[in-house]
């Protein structure tokens, strides 16, 4: 009547799991530690630095939230 296994009967095996990659890495941006902080609004750049997101910055020419470059 019904499968009771604790596998699934269909093909999808390993259907869900990552690529092993690890959070944040690769080449896609906004990647690693090097770019700048922009502000999408007046242009505004500032270095981004380790640990300090772009998004929780406040521009300081126009008070935008700022973004990664």
């Amino acid at each position: 009547m019904f499968n009771r296994s604790s596998r699934g009967s269909g093909s999808r095996r390993g259907a869900g799991r990552g690529q092993g990659r690890g959070v944040g890495g690769g080449t896609r941006p906004g990647s690693g530690p090097a770019g700048n902080c922009i502000c999408p609004k007046c242009g505004h750049k500032k270095p981004h630095q380790v640990g300090e997101r772009c998004i929780d910055l406040v521009c300081p020419k126009c008070g935008t939230t700022m973004i990664r470059e």
